[in-house]
This record gives structure tokens, C-alpha cells and sequence, in this order.
């Protein structure tokens, strides 16, 4: 099974998945949720042929001196509603203004308010997060390979697979904000920071294998090795990916409901990326870098 032989085409796939997605998320913007930008979060729920539209409800939060409300509807027929904070108090004349106009009883279903200033404060400590588990994780792996020779090889073209993996969290993300009205809030966070610990660990796997069979193999070509390795370990990843995680997330994903439906997605889509990437991508790039494949990109002929 000659993997490697096809490392282009893995990376053309990765290049048109992560390049379309990012664009939607361009085009569509960077939608934070209130857990980032501080607000209040309202859902509710009418009486079933009673419910208000947007045209209605927005006149009601004004009346509540709130003038950024934004409404959406979801499939189980409830009414989202975002909006800078809201006290109990607002929160009381809103629903009483909305009960009254419905002539409907109104289950409050889901009550989010974050101020400004923790919102600020969630947004810092996530980036500091996000660094400081990226920062570990590469010198863990630079640490552990110290005794392979061009160690530090192995610890960049990690970085390259988690960076990959991030791209790939943002690109279907970009698919959710532009089909899907998805928003970035503190699970979208979690799942970013569990795809990165998976993928880390992921490469690992496959880069120990690597280090195995360099000292095994010694007369081995470099690419036939890292190649044979990755067959070797091409069963195990699948099949602890599909047995251990994958199928409970797919069930989250259909089955757990609106409020954890987002988060399974990302994180599925986002494990996936993590097995895929220490295969074709961060194996390969470490074969091309042993091989120094760019100075042919451009018409120059390899070295003998």
C-alpha cells in the first residue's frame, strides 16, 4: 500500500476543504457568541399556533430600552433570542410584553446572560489556552525524539498537523455560520482544545512507530520506512477512532439535541482531521522535508 506515492493528492484535498470553508467564514464573519462578547441568550417556547415573528418580538425588546435583539427560529419551533444584557428585570417586562401579545403561556427553555467584562476575560484566557497546550505539546515531542536524528523535524511537522486540524475546525465551522447560523461560543472552545490534545497524540503514535523502525530498518529508504510504518499503524488508528469515539459522537450529533449538536459536529469532524492528519499529512510533509521535494516544484531538477 503505497500511501506516501500519493501525498500530493492528500494535500490538495486538505488545501480545497480548509480554502472553501475559510471562505465562507469570511464572507459570512466571525459570529461570538455571548460567552466571548457578553449578552443575554433567551430561549422560549409558545403555545403550539401561537407563536411571534421577529417583526413582533423586536418591538417588545425596544420597549425593554434593548435595541441589538436578534431572533431565529429553530427546528423544534422554539424562539432564539440575542441581545446585549438583559436583567431580570428587562427579562420579566420582556416576557410579560411577549405573553400579552401572543395571548400564548411562555416556557422559558433557556436564560444565558454574560457581562461584558467576563466575556473579555473568557476571549484572553481562551487564546493563552489554545497557545500554552500548542507550545507543551510540540516541546513534549522534540523532548521524546531527541535521540532520532533532525528531531526538531519531527516537532514542526507536528505543529504543520495541528495547524492543519485548527484550519479544518475553522473551515466546517465556516459551513455551519454560513449554512447554519452556527456561533463561536466556549464549546467551540472545548472542541478546539480536545482536537488538539488528540492530535498531537495521534502524530505521536505514527512518529513512534517511525523511530521504531528507523532502528530496525536501517538500510531502508527513508520513504519506503515512513511509509511501512504508516500501514502498520493504519488499523490501530482507524479502528480505535471508529469504535472509541466516532460513533458516540455521530449519535451526539443526530440525537443529542440543538445545544450540543454544534459541539458534536466540530468535534467529530474535528477527530477525524486528527487521524487523517498524522497519516497524510504530517508523515508525508516529514518525507518531503527528508527529500527536499520543493526544489523541484518549480522545474528545477533533483539532485542525484
Amino acid at each position: 500500500m503505497n500511501i506516501l506515492g500519493k501525498r500530493y493528492y492528500f494535500f490538495a484535498l486538505s488545501t480545497i476543504l480548509i480554502v472553501s470553508g475559510l471562505a465562507l467564514l469570511l464572507i459570512k464573519g466571525f459570529p461570538l457568541s455571548i460567552d466571548f462578547t457578553g449578552g443575554t441568550l433567551l430561549e422560549v417556547q409558545f403555545e403550539k399556533g401561537k407563536s411571534l415573528d421577529a417583526d413582533s418580538i423586536l418591538p417588545i425588546y425596544e420597549g425593554a430600552e434593548i435595541a441589538d435583539a436578534q431572533v431565529t427560529t429553530t427546528e423544534t419551533g422554539s424562539i432564539i433570542i440575542r441581545s446585549s444584557f438583559l436583567t431580570n428585570e428587562a427579562r420579566d417586562t420582556v416576557l410579560k410584553g411577549m405573553q400579552e401579545k401572543s395571548g400564548s403561556e411562555i416556557t422559558v427553555i433557556r436564560f444565558d446572560s454574560v457581562g461584558p467584562s467576563i466575556g473579555k476575560q473568557v476571549t484572553q484566557r481562551a487564546a493563552i489556552a489554545i497557545a500554552v497546550a500548542s507550545i507543551l505539546v510540540v516541546l513534549f515531542i522534540v523532548w521524546s525524539f531527541r535521540k532520532v536524528e533532525n528531531a526538531f523535524r519531527y516537532g514542526v511537522c507536528a505543529i504543520l498537523a495541528m495547524l492543519h486540524d485548527i484550519a479544518i475546525i475553522f473551515s466546517i465551522t465556516g459551513i455551519g455560520v454560513y449554512f447554519f447560523e452556527w456561533q463561536i461560543d466556549s464549546l467551540f472552545l472545548t472542541a478546539l482544545l480536545t482536537v488538539i490534545g488528540f492530535s498531537m497524540q495521534d502524530t505521536i503514535v505514527v512518529f513512534d512507530r517511525i523511530r521504531e523502525n528507523s532502528n530496525i530498518h536501517r538500510r531502508l529508504e527513508f520513504e519506503k520506512l515512513v511509509n511501512h510504518s504508516i500501514v502498520q499503524t493504519l488499523q490501530r488508528s482507524i479502528n480505535t477512532q471508529l469504535m472509541t469515539v466516532e460513533f458516540l459522537l455521530l449519535s451526539l450529533a443526530l440525537f443529542g439535541g440543538v445545544t450540543l449538536q454544534e459541539f458534536a459536529i466540530i468535534l467529530l469532524v474535528g477527530l477525524l482531521s486528527g487521524t487523517y492528519s498524522s497519516i497524510f499529512v504530517a508523515a508525508p510533509i516529514l518525507v518531503l522535508w527528508e527529500k527536499r521535494e520543493w526544489r523541484t516544484w518549480f522545474g528545477r531538477k533533483a539532485e542525484a
